[in-house]
Protein backbone atom coordinates (compact mmCIF):
# COMPACT_ATOMS: atom_id res chain seq x y z
CA UNK A 1 0.00 0.00 0.00
CA UNK A 2 2.67 2.68 0.61
CA UNK A 3 3.65 2.05 -3.02
CA UNK A 4 0.71 3.52 -4.28
CA UNK A 5 0.91 7.13 -4.67
CA UNK A 6 4.15 7.06 -6.08
CA UNK A 7 2.00 5.17 -9.21
CA UNK A 8 -0.50 7.87 -9.45
CA UNK A 9 2.26 10.73 -9.64
CA UNK A 10 3.76 8.99 -12.17
CA UNK A 11 0.80 8.56 -14.10
CA UNK A 12 -0.17 12.04 -14.42
CA UNK A 13 3.19 12.83 -15.52
CA UNK A 14 3.00 10.64 -18.25
CA UNK A 15 -0.36 12.61 -19.25
CA UNK A 16 1.08 16.17 -18.49
CA UNK A 17 3.55 15.23 -21.19
CA UNK A 18 1.81 13.69 -23.63
CA UNK A 19 -1.34 16.44 -24.05
CA UNK A 20 1.41 19.05 -24.71
CA UNK A 21 3.23 16.86 -27.47
CA UNK A 22 -0.20 16.15 -29.43
CA UNK A 23 -0.75 20.40 -29.08
CA UNK A 24 2.19 20.60 -30.92
CA UNK A 25 1.95 17.98 -33.69
CA UNK A 26 -2.02 19.07 -33.76
CA UNK A 27 -0.08 23.03 -34.74
CA UNK A 28 2.54 21.66 -37.11
CA UNK A 29 -0.02 19.94 -39.01
CA UNK A 30 -2.26 23.02 -39.45
CA UNK A 31 0.49 24.94 -40.45
CA UNK A 32 1.97 22.65 -42.91
CA UNK A 33 -1.53 22.66 -44.63
CA UNK A 34 -1.46 26.09 -44.62
CA UNK A 35 1.72 26.93 -46.06
CA UNK A 36 0.85 24.26 -48.30
CA UNK A 37 -2.64 25.47 -49.59
CA UNK A 38 -0.65 28.82 -49.92
CA UNK A 39 2.51 27.84 -52.25
CA UNK A 40 -0.26 26.00 -54.43
CA UNK A 41 -1.91 29.29 -55.14
CA UNK A 42 0.72 31.08 -56.13
CA UNK A 43 2.03 28.46 -58.22
CA UNK A 44 -1.13 28.49 -60.17
CA UNK A 45 -1.10 32.17 -60.32
CA UNK A 46 2.85 32.18 -61.87
CA UNK A 47 1.49 29.64 -64.63
CA UNK A 48 -1.77 31.33 -65.31
CA UNK A 49 -0.13 35.27 -65.08
CA UNK A 50 1.84 34.92 -68.42
CA UNK A 51 -1.55 33.73 -70.48
CA UNK A 52 -3.20 36.82 -68.73
CA UNK A 53 -1.07 39.08 -70.21
CA UNK A 54 -0.92 37.69 -73.77
CA UNK A 55 -4.90 37.72 -73.69
CA UNK A 56 -4.51 41.60 -72.44
CA UNK A 57 -2.08 41.65 -75.11
CA UNK A 58 -4.42 40.60 -77.57
CA UNK A 59 -7.49 42.84 -76.42
CA UNK A 60 -4.95 45.41 -76.51
CA UNK A 61 -3.55 45.23 -79.91
CA UNK A 62 -7.86 44.38 -80.97
CA UNK A 63 -8.89 47.62 -79.46
CA UNK A 64 -6.05 49.66 -80.88
CA UNK A 65 -7.14 48.32 -84.32
CA UNK A 66 -10.36 49.12 -83.94
CA UNK A 67 -9.89 52.65 -83.13
CA UNK A 68 -7.32 53.11 -85.82
CA UNK A 69 -9.99 51.90 -87.97
CA UNK A 70 -12.44 54.38 -86.17
CA UNK A 71 -9.89 57.55 -86.71
CA UNK A 72 -9.62 56.44 -90.37
CA UNK A 73 -13.49 55.90 -91.05
CA UNK A 74 -14.59 59.74 -88.93
CA UNK A 75 -11.66 61.22 -91.05
CA UNK A 76 -13.47 59.91 -94.16
CA UNK A 77 -16.60 61.70 -93.08
CA UNK A 78 -16.05 64.42 -90.54
CA UNK A 79 -17.52 66.57 -93.35
CA UNK A 80 -20.92 65.36 -93.92
CA UNK A 81 -20.41 65.23 -89.80
CA UNK A 82 -19.80 68.56 -89.67
CA UNK A 83 -22.58 69.52 -91.66
CA UNK A 84 -25.38 67.27 -90.87
CA UNK A 85 -24.38 68.31 -87.31
CA UNK A 86 -24.28 72.01 -88.46
CA UNK A 87 -27.64 71.85 -90.03
CA UNK A 88 -29.61 70.33 -86.47
CA UNK A 89 -27.72 72.70 -84.38
CA UNK A 90 -27.58 76.29 -86.55
CA UNK A 91 -31.99 75.29 -87.45
CA UNK A 92 -32.94 78.45 -86.18
CA UNK A 93 -30.75 80.41 -88.39
CA UNK A 94 -30.74 78.73 -91.51
CA UNK A 95 -31.79 80.76 -94.27
CA UNK A 96 -33.13 78.91 -97.28
CA UNK A 97 -30.15 79.70 -100.22
CA UNK A 98 -33.15 80.31 -102.85
CA UNK A 99 -34.10 83.49 -100.86
CA UNK A 100 -30.71 84.94 -101.96
CA UNK A 101 -30.63 86.20 -105.53
CA UNK A 102 -27.41 84.92 -107.13
CA UNK A 103 -28.03 87.67 -109.85
CA UNK A 104 -27.70 90.35 -106.73
CA UNK A 105 -24.39 89.15 -105.40
CA UNK A 106 -21.58 91.86 -106.01
CA UNK A 107 -17.65 90.54 -104.99
CA UNK A 108 -16.42 93.12 -102.33
CA UNK A 109 -12.59 91.23 -101.09
CA UNK A 110 -11.36 88.29 -100.53
CA UNK A 111 -11.36 87.24 -96.76
CA UNK A 112 -9.74 84.76 -94.36
CA UNK A 113 -12.55 82.35 -95.70
CA UNK A 114 -13.43 83.16 -98.88
CA UNK A 115 -14.88 85.73 -100.92
CA UNK A 116 -17.02 88.45 -99.75
CA UNK A 117 -20.26 89.67 -101.01
CA UNK A 118 -23.22 92.07 -101.24
CA UNK A 119 -26.26 90.42 -101.98
CA UNK A 120 -30.27 90.79 -101.91
CA UNK A 121 -32.23 88.98 -99.05
CA UNK A 122 -35.67 87.51 -99.74
CA UNK A 123 -37.60 89.35 -96.91
CA UNK A 124 -41.16 88.26 -95.30
CA UNK A 125 -42.86 90.33 -97.27
CA UNK A 126 -43.96 89.78 -100.62
CA UNK A 127 -41.41 91.08 -103.46
CA UNK A 128 -38.98 92.77 -100.93
CA UNK A 129 -35.38 92.23 -100.74
CA UNK A 130 -32.90 93.79 -98.31
CA UNK A 131 -29.03 94.21 -98.98
CA UNK A 132 -26.77 91.72 -96.83
CA UNK A 133 -23.13 90.80 -96.74
CA UNK A 134 -22.48 87.40 -97.60
CA UNK A 135 -19.22 85.51 -95.74
CA UNK A 136 -18.61 82.75 -97.76
CA UNK A 137 -16.26 79.23 -96.82
CA UNK A 138 -14.55 78.40 -100.41
CA UNK A 139 -15.74 74.62 -101.27
CA UNK A 140 -11.87 73.89 -101.17
CA UNK A 141 -12.16 74.10 -97.38
CA UNK A 142 -10.45 71.71 -95.49
CA UNK A 143 -12.88 69.64 -92.19
CA UNK A 144 -10.67 72.14 -89.71
CA UNK A 145 -11.79 75.42 -91.55
CA UNK A 146 -15.15 74.14 -91.99
CA UNK A 147 -15.96 73.79 -88.41
CA UNK A 148 -14.01 76.81 -87.82
CA UNK A 149 -16.66 78.63 -89.69
CA UNK A 150 -19.23 77.18 -88.04
CA UNK A 151 -18.07 77.96 -84.64
CA UNK A 152 -18.21 81.25 -85.61
CA UNK A 153 -21.64 81.10 -86.55
CA UNK A 154 -21.93 80.22 -83.09
CA UNK A 155 -19.97 82.53 -81.59
CA UNK A 156 -22.58 84.55 -82.97
CA UNK A 157 -25.66 83.23 -81.99
CA UNK A 158 -23.92 82.91 -78.57
CA UNK A 159 -23.20 86.54 -78.58
CA UNK A 160 -26.98 87.89 -79.41
CA UNK A 161 -27.84 90.88 -80.57
CA UNK A 162 -26.75 94.48 -79.62
CA UNK A 163 -27.85 97.74 -81.76
CA UNK A 164 -24.44 98.73 -82.00
CA UNK A 165 -22.50 95.28 -83.15
CA UNK A 166 -22.73 94.13 -86.64
CA UNK A 167 -25.93 91.97 -86.49
CA UNK A 168 -25.78 88.17 -87.79
CA UNK A 169 -29.31 87.42 -89.82
CA UNK A 170 -28.68 84.15 -90.62
CA UNK A 171 -26.54 81.31 -92.18
CA UNK A 172 -26.88 78.70 -94.79
CA UNK A 173 -24.69 75.61 -94.27
CA UNK A 174 -26.30 72.60 -95.64
CA UNK A 175 -24.70 72.42 -99.04
CA UNK A 176 -21.12 73.93 -99.67
CA UNK A 177 -20.05 76.69 -100.09
CA UNK A 178 -21.12 77.47 -96.65
CA UNK A 179 -22.42 81.27 -96.09
CA UNK A 180 -22.77 83.30 -93.00
CA UNK A 181 -25.47 85.81 -93.58
CA UNK A 182 -25.14 89.48 -91.88
CA UNK A 183 -26.71 93.12 -91.92
CA UNK A 184 -25.09 95.85 -94.53
CA UNK A 185 -23.96 99.16 -93.20
CA UNK A 186 -25.25 101.21 -95.94
CA UNK A 187 -22.48 104.05 -95.18
CA UNK A 188 -19.27 101.56 -95.22
CA UNK A 189 -16.59 101.81 -92.55
CA UNK A 190 -16.04 104.89 -90.53
CA UNK A 191 -12.68 105.35 -91.55
CA UNK A 192 -13.70 105.82 -95.21
CA UNK A 193 -16.34 107.94 -93.97
CA UNK A 194 -14.45 110.24 -91.61
CA UNK A 195 -11.84 110.33 -95.03
CA UNK A 196 -14.59 111.44 -97.09
CA UNK A 197 -15.95 114.14 -94.88
CA UNK A 198 -13.05 116.00 -95.86
CA UNK A 199 -14.51 116.71 -98.85
CA UNK A 200 -17.16 120.32 -99.12
CA UNK A 201 -20.20 118.25 -99.21
CA UNK A 202 -21.16 114.79 -97.93
CA UNK A 203 -24.13 112.57 -98.24
CA UNK A 204 -26.16 110.26 -96.11
CA UNK A 205 -29.31 108.62 -96.97
CA UNK A 206 -29.44 110.65 -100.36
CA UNK A 207 -28.92 113.49 -97.67
CA UNK A 208 -26.47 116.15 -97.62
CA UNK A 209 -24.51 115.95 -94.04
CA UNK A 210 -22.30 117.58 -91.83
CA UNK A 211 -19.82 115.77 -88.99
CA UNK A 212 -20.10 118.02 -86.08
CA UNK A 213 -19.19 117.46 -82.64
CA UNK A 214 -22.63 116.19 -81.28
CA UNK A 215 -22.21 113.18 -83.94
CA UNK A 216 -18.40 112.38 -82.51
CA UNK A 217 -20.49 112.12 -79.12
CA UNK A 218 -23.28 110.06 -80.80
CA UNK A 219 -20.41 107.57 -82.50
CA UNK A 220 -18.33 107.37 -79.00
CA UNK A 221 -21.59 106.30 -76.97
CA UNK A 222 -22.86 103.35 -79.50
CA UNK A 223 -18.96 102.30 -80.02
CA UNK A 224 -18.70 102.63 -76.03
CA UNK A 225 -22.03 100.81 -75.35
CA UNK A 226 -20.89 98.11 -77.62
CA UNK A 227 -17.39 97.65 -75.65
CA UNK A 228 -19.91 97.60 -72.52
CA UNK A 229 -22.13 94.87 -74.28
CA UNK A 230 -18.60 92.42 -74.67
CA UNK A 231 -17.39 93.08 -70.93
CA UNK A 232 -20.81 91.96 -69.52
CA UNK A 233 -19.78 88.70 -71.96
CA UNK A 234 -16.65 88.77 -70.39
CA UNK A 235 -15.16 89.58 -73.91
CA UNK A 236 -12.98 91.70 -75.40
CA UNK A 237 -12.56 93.34 -78.75
CA UNK A 238 -9.16 93.66 -79.48
CA UNK A 239 -8.68 95.72 -82.65
CA UNK A 240 -11.21 99.04 -81.68
CA UNK A 241 -10.27 101.34 -84.96
CA UNK A 242 -12.47 103.44 -87.09
CA UNK A 243 -11.70 100.46 -89.96
CA UNK A 244 -13.35 98.34 -87.77
CA UNK A 245 -16.55 100.28 -87.34
CA UNK A 246 -19.71 100.19 -89.79
CA UNK A 247 -22.07 103.16 -90.35
CA UNK A 248 -25.67 101.64 -90.74
CA UNK A 249 -28.55 104.24 -91.86
CA UNK A 250 -28.82 107.10 -89.05
CA UNK A 251 -25.40 107.27 -88.81
CA UNK A 252 -25.69 104.24 -86.64
CA UNK A 253 -22.47 102.74 -85.65
CA UNK A 254 -21.85 99.05 -85.97
CA UNK A 255 -18.58 97.75 -84.25
CA UNK A 256 -17.47 94.72 -86.36
CA UNK A 257 -14.14 92.55 -87.12
CA UNK A 258 -14.94 90.29 -83.69
CA UNK A 259 -12.32 87.24 -84.64
CA UNK A 260 -10.09 88.63 -81.74
CA UNK A 261 -12.99 88.08 -79.36
CA UNK A 262 -14.15 84.37 -81.05
CA UNK A 263 -10.89 83.20 -80.73
CA UNK A 264 -10.51 84.61 -76.52
CA UNK A 265 -13.77 82.94 -75.72
CA UNK A 266 -12.62 79.65 -77.63
CA UNK A 267 -9.42 79.04 -76.88
CA UNK A 268 -8.29 81.97 -74.32
CA UNK A 269 -6.43 84.86 -74.55
CA UNK A 270 -3.31 83.52 -74.41
CA UNK A 271 -3.99 82.36 -77.38
CA UNK A 272 -4.86 85.61 -79.33
CA UNK A 273 -1.78 86.29 -81.77
CA UNK A 274 -3.36 89.02 -84.21
CA UNK A 275 -1.51 91.59 -86.14
CA UNK A 276 -3.22 95.00 -84.83
CA UNK A 277 -1.48 98.28 -85.64
CA UNK A 278 1.03 99.04 -83.23
CA UNK A 279 -0.42 102.45 -82.91
CA UNK A 280 -3.52 101.40 -81.73
CA UNK A 281 -2.23 98.84 -79.33
CA UNK A 282 -1.86 99.52 -75.43
CA UNK A 283 1.45 99.94 -74.11
CA UNK A 284 0.70 96.20 -72.36
CA UNK A 285 -0.22 95.06 -75.39
CA UNK A 286 3.00 96.70 -77.38
CA UNK A 287 4.63 94.52 -74.07
CA UNK A 288 3.08 91.25 -75.17
CA UNK A 289 0.41 91.00 -72.09
CA UNK A 290 -2.75 88.64 -72.95
CA UNK A 291 -5.48 91.35 -74.02
CA UNK A 292 -8.35 92.90 -71.99
CA UNK A 293 -11.07 95.67 -71.93
CA UNK A 294 -8.58 97.80 -70.32
CA UNK A 295 -6.67 97.27 -73.54
CA UNK A 296 -9.50 98.53 -75.93
CA UNK A 297 -10.37 101.45 -73.25
CA UNK A 298 -7.30 102.39 -74.64
CA UNK A 299 -7.46 101.96 -78.27
CA UNK A 300 -10.96 103.48 -77.82
CA UNK A 301 -9.35 106.75 -76.99
CA UNK A 302 -7.34 106.45 -80.23
CA UNK A 303 -10.62 106.05 -82.15
CA UNK A 304 -11.43 109.48 -80.93
CA UNK A 305 -8.71 111.14 -81.90
CA UNK A 306 -9.30 109.33 -85.23
CA UNK A 307 -13.14 111.17 -85.72
CA UNK A 308 -12.01 114.45 -84.40
CA UNK A 309 -9.27 114.89 -86.90
CA UNK A 310 -11.21 113.12 -89.98
CA UNK A 311 -9.28 110.16 -89.88
CA UNK A 312 -5.82 111.50 -88.92
CA UNK A 313 -3.00 108.21 -88.28
CA UNK A 314 -2.23 108.75 -84.17
CA UNK A 315 1.04 109.84 -82.91
CA UNK A 316 1.78 111.15 -86.97
CA UNK A 317 5.64 112.24 -85.71
CA UNK A 318 6.57 108.79 -84.20
CA UNK A 319 7.45 105.61 -86.17
CA UNK A 320 5.46 102.62 -85.30
CA UNK A 321 8.90 100.74 -84.42
CA UNK A 322 8.98 103.76 -81.90
CA UNK A 323 5.75 103.98 -80.32
CA UNK A 324 6.63 101.64 -76.99
CA UNK A 325 9.64 103.51 -76.02
CA UNK A 326 7.88 107.13 -76.69
CA UNK A 327 4.47 106.25 -74.43
CA UNK A 328 7.13 104.99 -71.80
CA UNK A 329 8.60 108.53 -71.72
CA UNK A 330 4.93 109.19 -71.06
CA UNK A 331 4.85 111.53 -74.12
CA UNK A 332 0.75 112.19 -75.30
CA UNK A 333 -0.33 113.71 -78.04
CA UNK A 334 -1.25 116.88 -78.53
CA UNK A 335 -4.86 118.30 -78.85
CA UNK A 336 -5.66 118.31 -82.75
CA UNK A 337 -6.66 121.84 -83.66
CA UNK A 338 -10.02 120.67 -84.81
CA UNK A 339 -10.93 119.51 -81.20
CA UNK A 340 -12.37 122.35 -78.84
CA UNK A 341 -11.07 122.98 -75.34
CA UNK A 342 -14.39 121.61 -74.55
CA UNK A 343 -14.10 118.17 -76.15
Amino acid sequence: MCHFPLTVIRENQAELIVVPVLLVGVFVIVLSVILWLRYRNWKTNQQTFPESEEKEDERSRGKASVSEYTSIRLSETTMDCLLRTAALTLKELEIPREKISPESMEFIWNGSFGGIYRAKLDTASPGKTQLVILKTLQESATSHEIKDFLERITFHQFLGPHENIVKLLGCSVTQMPLYMILEDASNGNLLSFLWTCRRDVVTMDGLPFDLTERQVYKIGQQIASALDFLQQKKLFHGDVAARNVLIGHDFTAKLCKLGLAYRSHTRGTSSVAHSVPLKWQAPERLLKTPPSIKSDIWSFGILLYEMITLGAPPFPEVPPSDILQHLNRRHIMNRPSSCQPAM
